[in-house]
């Protein structure tokens, strides 16, 4: 039996850092990464339609940041 997934989204305005952070996610069979978003609007666009258990979401970003 597969052991529950941990649902990620992950939320970085620079490209290679998101890209790394779901890169190293991925390599665990615990965690899928659901959706990546560059600002905080693209957040609560995932917040809102995906069921997701953890966000990692940077802090300063453009346009809506996460504070």
């Amino acid at each position: 039996m597969k052991p529950a997934c941990i649902r990620v989204a992950v939320v970085d305005d620079h490209a290679l850092v998101r890209s790394g952070i779901c890169d190293a996610l991925r390599m665990s069979d615990e965690v899928e990464v659901v959706a990546e978003a560059v600002d905080g609007i693209g957040a609560l666009e995932i917040c809102e339609r995906e069921q997701i258990d953890v966000l990692l979401l940077d802090l300063r970003m453009p346009r809506m940041d996460g504070y």
